[in-house]
């Protein structure tokens, strides 16, 4: 053959003809195969299930199965024999068949129970597409008479998805499941599985009925071990004497026990509602501000429509911290999450707790920022707790004696940030104006604009905030405390010129530790920096030499720093941290400057004037906290 009859295709197409470089005929491939399916011809292999004879090809199974390769063609006796006697089910079988010749499976044909066994086929054969694919579909289908029968299914075949899936439809669904016809029909295990649930909410005592009617139709079972799981202290005297007592299943020593918990215990195992991500105080879920002076505005969902006379709740604060701003949630609910907004139309900072109570009886503190400076948005995370009511208490404010509190939401999310001491230490920037931090001190064109998150867009005259060299410096406050350990810092770099500076943080604007000290270095363009890691409110930078001038510029701030390869720092210590090793970190090098666009390339002079005049131009914001309105 010549060398010419190897070269690609080539030449002009047809107009307006689509273009196709490949064959694309799986369709008509898939339904020839299907065709061998459950035909006698070219067979050389016949199943026999539930009495039927079942043709089938040991090439076809083995290409798509590695449980038929091993059956079929590893040495065992089903190698050498025509006729193979399998205890399937036969229907779920033939489905199972049709899915390895064709790639097809039409789940709306079949009814629940054939579906059901052909899950179980999948798994047993290892046919994992199938398995999740019917998976898929039955996730879909989830309803009060098929719950069960699919969470036994996906327990059995170890489906974890379609495990929680399952239990989650329960938990929504936990009084209309117990009273179903299928309940009786549960596992054991799953039953124990769905009690031993913090989320599986309904009345005790309607489900100490549910669980004994089950033990009257599984009388093979230890029905003490289920019954265990019921929560005796939950119910009321009436119902533990007049209901659990008669039943006769319980020894009276347990029913003892339960109405002396109740009376001595200080935290029930409460269960709870669990409505993931969705905010549970809001009137949609009957929930309420029932202490508080205008008590209809902290959850009416507003966030924009405050001022200095409406739009808002709030507490007179005392000494004795007696008093607070309390909602109720429409009923018991698993949270972990809670979101406020402090007022925040000016720079004053609030200090505050919160505390969670199942019963108004028994409080657990979960926040306690009493002895930090925090201003508009707070996100608080705690661990997973029943809640039925919560207390926001004001402890302090830098201007009056009254907490304000423009909004608050709760909500059970699955992944929380990571929590050191009631502090959470994030893994982004939260030195950003939508996290709610500000700058205080220091001077720029518009304000906040070492947060706004561009360091992108600056030149001579805008984008950077500065402050005269030995005096005055720039502070930002950070909305909450939060535990960190690394910042990032853009210094202005339109030209070649270095700085030196010091960077200190704080708690309460009082006590200053120096994290950074770049005093005796020269320094320019990107700054990275690791530390070690601390509760940090205010940020203080403060420079102390420019090669160039006496301003001190700063165009971008993260903290912790956003950096990749800071970020990879901070992960490798947190989990030597947690395997309780030790291992020293060497600073991460700043980055490289990056490169300066010729429309920057201006006269090193005339930037110089510009810049010493932008301290002295009245269209220049300085920032400050030392005028408040009070309220």
């Amino acid at each position: 053959m010549s060398s010419q009859s190897h070269r690609k295709m080539s030449g002009t197409r047809l107009p307006n003809k689509p273009r196709s470089d490949a064959v694309e005929l799986t369709e008509l491939f898939s339904a020839q195969m299907a065709q061998l399916c459950l035909n006698e011809d070219y067979s050389d292999v016949t199943f026999i299930v539930e009495n039927q004879r079942l043709p089938a090809h040991r090439v076809m199974l083995a290409a798509r199965s590695e449980y038929f390769r091993a059956l079929l063609y590893g040495g065992l006796s089903e190698s050498t024999q025509k006729d193979i006697h399998l205890k399937v089910p036969v229907e779920a079988f033939k489905a199972l068949l049709r899915y390895i010749y064709s790639g097809h499976l039409s789940l709306s044909q079949m009814d629940e129970d054939n579906i059901l066994d052909t899950l179980g086929l999948a798994n047993q054969y290892g046919l994992t597409e199938l398995e999740l694919a019917i998976s898929d579909y039955l996730v879909q289908y989830l309803a009060l008479n098929n719950a069960c029968a699919i969470l036994d299914a996906a327990r059995l075949y170890n489906l974890e998805k379609l495990t929680k899936l399952c239990l989650t439809f329960m938990d929504r669904n936990a009084a209309d499941i117990l009273q179903h016809e299928t309940f009786k029909n549960l596992s054991k295990e799953s039953l124990e599985e769905i009690l031993r649930r913090d989320s599986f909410f309904a009345p005790e005592v309607q489900i100490f009925l549910a669980v004994w009617d089950w033990g009257k139709h599984n009388r093979n079972v230890d029905i003490q071990s289920v019954v265990s799981y019921v929560r005796l202290p939950l119910m009321n005297l009436d119902h533990l004497l007049q209901v659990v007592r008669p039943s006769g299943i319980l020894d009276p020593n347990k029913l003892l026990d339960a109405i002396e918990e109740q009376s001595t215990s200080k935290y029930l195992k409460y269960r709870a509602a669990l409505w993931p991500k969705e905010n549970v105080a809001t009137a949609k879920f009957a929930s309420r501000t029932i202490h508080g002076e205008c008590p209809t505005q902290l959850l009416n969902g507003d966030i924009t429509s405050y001022d200095m006379e409406k739009g808002y709740t709030r507490h007179c604060m005392s000494d004795a911290n007696d008093s607070g701003v309390v909602v109720e949630l429409g009923t018991i609910c698993l949270i972990n999450h809670i979101k406020i907004l402090l007022w925040d139309r000016d720079n004053r900072a609030y200090s505050y707790f919160i505390e969670v109570s199942a019963n108004q009886i028994q409080w657990d503190r979960v926040i306690d920022y009493s002895q930090y400076h925090c201003r508009s948005w707070q996100f608080l995370y705690f661990q997973a707790r029943p809640v039925r009511y919560i207390k926001l208490v004001g402890t302090h404010n830098t201007v009056n004696k009254v907490f304000h509190v423009v909004s608050l939401e709760a909500m059970h999310i699955m992944n929380i940030p990571r929590v050191v001491e009631g502090i959470v230490a994030p893994t982004g920037n939260v030195a950003t104006i939508e996290m709610g931090a500000v700058v205080v001190d220091g001077v720029s064109r518009t304000r906040n604009a070492l947060l706004n998150g561009n360091y992108v867009d600056y030149d001579w005259d805008s984008g950077y905030t500065c402050h005269q060299l030995g005096s005055g410096e720039i502070l930002v406050r950070l909305a909450q405390p939060y535990y960190v350990g690394s910042m990032r810092l853009l210094l202005w770099d339109c030209d070649d010129r270095t700085y030196s500076f010091y960077i200190e943080t704080s708690t309460n604007q009082k006590d200053w530790t120096m994290v950074i000290d770049k005093r005796d270095e020269q320094a320019r363009s990107w700054q990275n920096f690791t530390f070690t890691a601390r509760p940090v409110v205010f940020i203080r930078i403060v420079g102390t030499r420019n090669t160039a001038n006496e301003i001190f510029h700063c165009v971008h701030l993260e903290c912790p720093s956003e950096d990749p390869n800071s970020l990879l720092i901070e992960n490798e210590k947190q989990r030597l941290a947690e395997d309780k090793k030790q291992l020293t970190l060497n600073d991460t090098e700043p980055s490289t400057s990056r490169e300066i666009s010729n429309n920057k390339n201006s006269s090193r002079h005339s930037g110089e004037e510009r810049e010493k005049s932008i301290v002295e131009e009245d269209v220049l914001v300085q920032f400050d906290n030392n005028s408040m309105d009070e309220q």
